[in-house]
């Protein structure tokens, strides 16, 4: 594929140059790079896999983060380059796009929206049992819980509508209070309260069973974490909006991840060291092992603080999750990839930003709230963590095609002689790592919960395939192909 001189210093695709819906700058290394980190986000990121992880694998469960973010930063590290080549609004769908083609593209878009507007449901549901608790709402129902997310859902969108300078100083915000309480509560749990010596790290609490621990327990607790590092992708989904992309938004990319990394298993082996009661823990008798656990050293005084954490924390990565498909949403509209592309690729306001494609992921988040609770959405959420992956996929697999017919061609950014190694093991990684979060288990609940990833994968890819080959295939094939007609 060629490549024009606007795309080689980082400018818009021409296409997009010569079309008035075009971004505003508004971000820089540090804003960018913090919207990343509260996309990840360490308490969402740690506290949502904890009990999933610990009565997986036990404690060594914790080796999983280490794994899992190594074969993460290979991803990072490829999606740097893929960002510098091309520093374009929408993440996962432009790398896909430009890799491999407009299909590739379109699909890496669909599974990204679709996980992500999903993941804003379950992320604005989770604020709200946690701010009804901290406002003294003792066992609050579903009906208040269901009101509040959606009071949280319109409350975000409306702060991503606002403008950049709104989320940045939320995002920001959010950021500080997260680290201090992360880092803090991590430091003196490990000072002053820890139950264990660090060789409890390697305890596996009886779950290696006849498949051995490596085979079974370890692949299922890297499975949840493979939930923890996901996100980091949203600075690229804002590439056009930060100043110089190509130099910046790589950089972002990889601090972020490798922040974000650092501290969840820092506060990670924290809380693992101060569990008082592990047989309990594993014979079932404690639903909440972070709280069992606080509550055991620091009293019931502790409750509210901790919920309050955990509200910040979950409305952080949803303002960050939220600007981030919606700008996947717009670049893939600003190609008439999608139906309503005429609306959706719409900028409003004085800071010219997507409001129809924030709105829409509103609505679709809110439809997924209102179904929250029953069995469709219990199959539903957990397609978030594979929608990532399938998403992250699309892009390194065509990079790693590009690596081996030797076309590929570095942006400002690069890995250099270990461009190719890198590409493939990350390729490599994203494959093995999905497989192993589609596998079904065998975890005592229905069957339709074990089955859900293979279920809703099929389904999203079957409905995928029918729009793309009844509406959208022949509309951003013409659109590609006057991109590369004005390359």
């Amino acid at each position: 594929m060629t490549t024009s001189s606007n795309e080689k210093a980082g400018g818009v695709p021409p296409a997009a140059a010569e079309h008035p819906h075009t971004l505003r700058k508004g971000f820089d290394l540090r804003s960018a790079t913090a919207l990343a980190f509260a996309d990840v986000s360490p308490i969402v990121a740690l506290y949502a896999i904890f009990t999933l992880g610990l009565l997986a694998a036990g404690p060594a469960f914790w080796w999983a983060f280490p794994i899992v973010l190594g074969g993460q930063l290979l991803v990072a590290c490829v999606f740097g380059e893929l960002a510098s080549r091309w520093p374009y609004e929408g993440s996962v769908y432009q790398w896909a796009r430009h890799v491999r083609g407009p299909g590739a593209g379109w699909f890496a878009a669909w599974a990204y929206m679709w996980g992500l507007t999903i993941a804003l449901s379950t992320l604005s549901y989770g604020a709200a049992g946690f701010l009804l608790q901290a406002a003294g709402v003792d066992a609050p129902g579903r009906a208040a819980t269901m009101g509040t997310a959606l009071a949280i859902l319109a409350l975000g969108s409306l702060a991503n509508i606002v403008g950049r300078r709104t989320l940045k100083i939320l995002v920001v915000a959010s950021l500080v209070c997260e680290v201090l309480a992360s880092v803090g509560l991590g430091t003196v749990l490990l000072l002053f309260y820890r139950e264990h010596s660090f060789g409890f790290l390697l305890d596996g609490a009886g779950t290696a069973g006849s498949g051995g621990w490596l085979a079974g327990p370890m692949l299922a607790a890297a499975a949840f974490v493979g939930w923890s590092f996901v996100g980091f992708e949203s600075a690229g989904a804002i590439a056009e909006e930060v100043e110089h992309p190509e130099r910046e938004v790589p950089k972002a990319l990889i601090f972020a991840l490798l922040a974000v990394g650092i501290i969840v298993m820092y506060s990670a082996a924290g809380l693992i060291l101060a569990i008082p009661d592990l047989p309990k823990v594993m014979g079932g008798g404690v639903a909440d092992p972070v709280s069992d656990t606080l509550v055991y050293h620091f009293g019931s005084s502790i409750g509210r603080p901790l919920l309050v954490m955990f509200v910040i924390g979950f409305l952080a990565s949803f303002l960050a999750v939220q600007a981030a498909v919606s700008r996947v949403i717009w670049a893939s509209a600003r190609d008439k990839a999608l139906p309503g592309s005429g609306v959706l690729r719409r900028l409003a306001g004085p800071e010219r930003l997507p409001v129809p494609a924030i709105l829409l992921t509103a609505v679709g988040a809110a439809v997924f709230v209102l179904l929250s609770g029953s069995k469709l959405y219990s199959v539903l959420v957990n397609f978030t963590t594979v929608g990532f992956y399938v998403a992250f996929g699309l892009p390194v697999w065509g990079a790693a095609i590009q690596h081996l017919r030797g076309r590929w061609r570095p942006g400002s950014f690069s890995l250099g002689r270990f461009s190719g190694p890198v590409t493939y093991v990350a390729a490599v990684w994203l494959a093995l790592q999905t497989v192993n979060i589609v596998w079904p288990r065998d975890t005592g609940d229905a069957w339709y919960i074990e089955w859900s990833m293979v279920i809703t994968l099929t389904a999203v890819g079957a409905a995928g395939a029918a729009l793309y080959l009844g509406w959208s295939r022949h509309r951003i094939t013409a659109a590609y192909g006057e991109t590369l007609r004005d390359t």
